[in-house]
Formats: C-alpha cells, structure tokens, sequence
C-alpha cells in the first residue's frame, strides 16, 4: 500500500514556485491509448510557460486520485506542464473512483507494454497541448517501477525517469524488475527512496545502484535515513525535510535533462 485515499503532496518550497498552475485547477479528461482503450487522466498547465520540460505522472496502486491530480498542479506552478495518468481503462474503465476501490486486482491485471502504451498517448497529449520537446516520468511506488521500467523503451523518447520507492522485488508480479535490466536503460534517472521502507530494503536499492554504475546509466540514488515508505506526503511532519530535499532534487533534475 502507497498513501492514503486522502493523502495530499507536500506543498513546493516556497522560493521554487514560479507560476499559478494554469490559473485554474486540473482538467480530468479521457485519453485513448494505442489499442482503442480510454483511460483517465488529469493534465495542470503551467501559465509560466517558461520550461520546455513536460512531466509524465505514474501514480501507485491506486491509479489517478486526488493526490495525483493535485501533484499535476504542483509541478505546474513549479513551471512544468504535468498530467497524471490512470492505468485501470481497460479493466475498471473510467472516471473517478472512491476509497472503497479494490484496486489490487485491477493492479494485477496491468501490463508493462500496455502502461507504457499510455505513457505514449499521454506524452502525445502533453506535447500537442504544450509544444513542450522534453518529457520525464515520474513515479510513485508501482508507478516507479513502471518509470524505471519506461527507460528500458526507447520508442518513448523520454529525457529521464525520476521513481519515488519504485518497486524494485518484482518476484510475485511476474515482471523482470529493473535491477536486471539496467544494461537496457539509457538514463538519466532519478531514485528516491526511505530508509526504513520494509518492502523495498537498502541493500536492495543498493544492489540498484550499484547494476545502474554497471551498465553506465547516469543516475542519482537518494535514500533518506528513517523514512518511510510513502515519505512524501504533507501530513507526514516528521518527513517534511525529506519532502522538501525531494521537491528540490527532482525540479534541479528536470532543469538538468
């Protein structure tokens, strides 16, 4: 499990807000992804319109909710346009959806080429709304190993992946998990992760790091000491330097791509 259903992101660090997000909250709208299926989705367009760097958000377990779609607004007043996707079209269809979801067996449903399917269509839609030539993922929980799982597809012409307690022991899921397949990845990349995260154990991302040097892929590992999983999360007051260190590093990784 990732947030809570009424979780809410960590507000920016005041000094990198740079625009009102669109001037007006989310849309909530429909894609079409390769294969015919219409998926939820949440697009925040930036009225700073400075930045040519675009942000694919992947949710966790959940799918698009409340978090996501105001973590879309975040990062457009951080100046980068953002939409956040569903990954349940074709099997819970869509629209929005409420605590009492059962979204496991939806979760077990999903296919890697089929989220990376519309990981394309919502690059399509953030590029024909925006014009922006850049696009970086980023994700949360299973939404970061999908990603890192991105980087391995080149098709999708991504200037980097940035993944939150990415999912890194896929064993049970019957995915290759992104550890054994660095030597495909292209980078930069960014992973964010706590260090007192019981699902995803240091030596793990260890092991990450170390394969990501390997294969030369450009990378960053950040692990904050005594976090936990789901760290980034506002009511959290414990975490709030960890929040505040992650908004930081991942806006100077999206200015850096």
């Amino acid at each position: 499990m990732c947030f809570d259903f009424d979780a809410r992101p960590p507000d920016l660090p005041a000094d990198l807000v740079r625009a009102v997000a669109g001037g007006a909250a989310a849309e909530v709208f429909e894609l079409e992804s390769a294969d015919g299926t219409s998926f939820s989705a949440a697009f925040a367009g930036s009225s700073d319109g400075s930045s040519d760097v675009g942000v694919v958000i992947l949710p966790d377990v959940r799918g698009l909710y409340r978090f996501y779609i105001e973590l879309a607004e975040r990062f457009a007043s951080a100046g980068h346009h953002a939409i956040a996707i569903d990954y349940f079209g074709r099997t819970a269809g869509t629209g929005e959806r409420g605590e009492d979801f059962d979204y496991m067996p939806e979760v077990r449903q999903t296919k890697v080429e089929q989220v990376q399917e519309d990981i394309a269509a919502a690059i399509a839609e953030l590029r024909s709304r925006t014009g922006v030539s850049s696009v970086v993922t980023v994700g949360f929980c299973f939404g970061g190993l999908q990603s890192f799982l991105a980087d391995t597809n080149s098709s999708l012409g991504l200037a980097g992946t940035v993944g939150f307690y990415a999912g890194l022991d896929t064993s049970k899921r019957g995915i290759v998990s992104p550890v054994e397949r660095t030597e495909e990845m292209s980078g930069p990349l960014l992973g964010l992760f706590g260090g007192e995260d019981p699902a995803i154990p240091v030596s793990l991302v260890e092991r990450f790091d170390a394969a990501l040097s390997e294969a030369g892929v450009e990378h960053e590992i950040k692990v904050y000491p005594g976090a936990p999983h789901s760290f980034f999360d506002r009511k959290y007051d414990e975490f709030a330097e960890a929040c505040e260190d992650a908004w930081r590093r991942v806006l100077a990784f999206l200015g850096s791509v």
